[in-house]
């Protein structure tokens, strides 16, 4: 795939973030989930930005999103009622809704990215006359 600089560029960027989330999780108290999420996330950033995508890696990825964003709107529903107290104040989640707000904000920059290079990976299939 022909990509332009700046995705290029932005993935990277991205990569190193979902990098940078997986080295941070080591102390959650269900890590390897998400040490897999943000490493399989960042993988497929860093391929994207060097044209190449792994299509079957971003389909499970938005799939295990959505699975994880419906388990936990809820949860996110009711942090909301409360009126959204902070959930960036300390690194421990001190309270149930700052762990599960937390997730919830991952799973859906996760499903973002996943669900982008799905899209993006499509448009480029039609434009070449392989889908319509």
């Amino acid at each position: 795939m022909a990509l332009s600089k700046k995705i290029k560029i932005g993935n990277l960027l991205l990569g190193i973030m979902f990098t940078l989330f997986a080295i941070v999780q080591y102390n959650d108290p269900d890590p390897i989930r998400w040490i897999l999420l943000y490493s399989v996330a960042a993988i497929s950033c860093f391929l994207f930005s060097r044209g190449v995508g792994i299509p079957i890696l971003d389909y499970a990825g938005v799939a295990i999103c959505l699975f994880g964003l419906v388990r936990l709107l809820p949860k996110l529903i009711e942090w909301i009622k409360m009126g959204m107290p902070n959930i960036a104040g300390s690194m421990k989640a001190e309270t149930p809704y700052i762990e599960f707000t937390r997730e919830f904000l991952g799973l859906l920059l996760a499903g973002l990215v996943f669900f982008w290079h799905t899209w993006y990976f499509i448009r480029h299939l039609r434009r070449r006359g392989v889908l319509r």
